[in-house]
């Protein structure tokens, strides 16, 4: 094998496409900053027992380990940055009030979750810690629906879900761990057979709400379906309650209900959400995805109410079109103390000029110069159309 060839789903990002990843990353980060949001970096390595501290089997398997060569302790490369601005908020904030917390970088995943995935995304997401009301929620949804929209996405779909329907489905049978994860997992791809295997033990009741959760999705009217097919508590209708309020006050976004989405099940505790567009070939594709997650600070000794998404850059850029190349403007080298003061001055005022190596003026350049410096009967430099 070639030494060049990189790993499986690994890849270089080459000119034209990283532009468009930068500019979409100053794009998303203005505008979390517009909402109030501060900007943090977390390490992209940490001793693994902080990085998967309470995150559960998923995450630890999506994890690389390593040997810390210093300390001789197992280190980690994050496979996702809210673990770590949890720890941030938790321990090196330590801000009694509202947080607003953005962050943007790599991370690294031992393998794909679906297929043409990288194994090295580019993560954007926002945070909010210390509100546990609506509000929160509503903003996070919000903020999503603003970054797709400077980024170019049109059309966005909103596809909300609430972990606390399967705890209120659940809860009159007493389950272990594993088993709620699998019923979590069938639920999750709507596998009616497996999930009925699961619960033939299960109070009829309980039996009977899981396999009508499998059809609770749609339009809005699965609130109401929810209402009058499942078993009423409190925790249920709370649930139910929070996700009607929600479609009712977004805007710019079509909302459907998914009532057995679990994915992430373990991170989240409330609603959770995620954004499509149409794709390629028209088909809804993901762009972004979040939710509730008051248990993420607790591991680190301050449980705090927690809400926010994140999104993959090297994903979105491919759903949205480049802006248009600011043409830039083409100089000859040298040395003249002229021609150098008039590049500095045009780069200045924020022009892009590109100087032509001796022998190398002819070759097409990547930002497409329409204009030429040239001197002028003068001797002055002066900017032409080419």
């Amino acid at each position: 094998m070639s030494a060049w060839v990189l790993p499986d789903h690994i890849a270089d990002v080459l000119p034209s496409e990283a532009r468009h990843i930068e500019e979409l990353r100053r794009g998303l980060l203005d505008t979390a900053r517009g909402y109030g949001y501060e900007l943090v970096m977390p390490p992209l390595v940490e001793h693994l027992d902080s990085l998967l501290t309470g995150t559960g089997e998923a995450l630890d398997l999506m994890t690389f380990k390593l040997v810390d060569q210093l300390s001789g302790r197992t280190l980690g490369l994050r496979a996702d940055s809210t673990p770590q601005v949890a720890r941030i908020d938790a321990h090196l904030l330590n801000r009694q009030g509202v947080a607003r917390l953005s962050y943007c970088g790599p991370v690294v995943h031992t393998r794909i979750d679906r297929p043409l995935a990288s194994r090295e995304p580019l993560q954007f997401g926002a945070e909010i810690f210390g509100h546990a009301g609506l509000e929160a929620d509503l903003e996070v949804l919000e903020l999503a629906r603003a970054c797709l929209q400077a980024a170019g996405v049109a059309h966005l779909q909103l596809d909300l879900a609430d972990v606390r329907v399967i705890d209120a489905v659940l809860s009159p049978a007493a389950l272990d761990a594993t088993r709620t994860s699998r019923i979590h997992a069938a639920l999750a791809i709507k596998d009616v057979a497996t999930l009925d295997e699961l619960a033939r033990d299960l109070p009829a009741r309980v039996r009977q709400d899981l396999l009508a959760l499998t059809r609770l999705f749609g339009g809005l009217d699965v609130l109401t379906q929810a209402r009058e097919l499942l078993q009423p508590s409190l925790a249920l209708h709370q649930a139910l309650d929070s996700l009607a309020w929600l479609a009712s006050q977004v805007s710019g976004m079509a909302v459907s209900i998914d009532l057995a989405d679990l994915r992430g099940y373990a991170y989240y505790t409330g609603m959770r959400f995620a954004l499509f567009a149409p794709g390629r070939g028209g088909e809804p594709e993901e762009l972004a995805r979040g939710g509730r997650y008051d248990e993420v600070g607790a591991v680190f000794g301050r449980k705090r109410p927690a809400v926010g998404f994140s999104l993959d850059l090297k994903e979105l850029v491919g759903a949205v079109a480049p802006h248009p190349l600011r043409a830039a403007i083409r100089a000859p080298w040298g040395v003249d103390a002229g021609l150098r003061a008039a590049i500095a001055a045009l780069r200045a005022e924020g022009h892009t000029v590109v100087c032509a190596l001796p022998g190398h003026e002819q070759e097409i350049d990547e930002f497409r110069c329409d204009r030429a410096l040239v001197q002028d009967s003068t001797s002055a430099w002066t900017v032409k159309p080419l």
